[in-house]
């Protein structure tokens, strides 16, 4: 579990870190708040979880909204020669020795 939880917020801090960080806020708002009998900061704390986990859900959503266009392969000759020979990916390294 302890290796888990530390590698679960990293990823976590990666991919969303404003909602990650407003998260932890009002976590920390919220436990002070409860445990002192302070109730405006535990109402505080758990709004601004609230807000983190809707402003998440939001940018989730974005996300999933654009559409995944086909990625073409560039050919190297014309397309008569396609049933001839295949396609050629162009690779990033050109390693030449």
């Amino acid at each position: 579990m302890n290796a888990i939880l530390p590698r679960f917020l990293r990823s976590a801090y990666r991919k969303e870190p404003i909602p990650s960080f407003l998260i932890t806020i009002g976590a920390v708002d919220a436990l002070i708040g409860g445990v002192g009998d302070r109730w405006v900061l535990f109402g505080f704390g758990i709004t601004t979880v609230a807000i983190a986990f809707a402003l998440r859900w939001w940018l989730l959503q974005q996300n999933k909204v654009e559409p995944l266009e086909p990625v073409r392969q560039q050919r190297y000759l014309p397309p008569y020669s396609a049933d001839i020979l295949p396609t050629l990916a162009a690779n990033k390294k050109n390693s030449r020795r």
